[in-house]
């Protein structure tokens, strides 16, 4: 008889408790925090956690903040967007006044 682990994934510490949705989303999280990302300086798939929000590349060795469990988050894809899509001049301007 086979095992049932790949039902149960890396919740198998938490058995029966906290419930379905719980263990589920705990999944959703762990996995997506455990494979490798993308870099965004060399796109290599190489990018590892360091600590929380600390991430670092193992090809090229850059180290650069991101997300609890994620690299990116959505609020800094936004971000990005945003000051893009803003005009040099404007940028330019507020740091004079700062």
């Amino acid at each position: 008889m086979g095992r049932r682990t790949k039902k149960i994934g890396s919740t198998r510490g938490l058995e029966a408790r906290y419930g379905a949705t719980v263990r589920k989303r705990y999944i959703e999280v762990v996995t997506s925090l455990k494979k490798a990302h993308k870099c965004p300086r060399c796109g290599s798939t190489s990018v590892r956690r360091q600590s929380v929000g600390v991430w670092g590349c193992k090809k090229c060795g850059v180290v650069f903040t991101g997300g609890a469990y994620t690299p990116e988050t959505k609020l800094g894809v936004i971000a990005r967007r945003a000051a893009k899509g803003l005009p040099p001049e404007v940028v330019a301007v507020e740091e004079e006044s700062e």
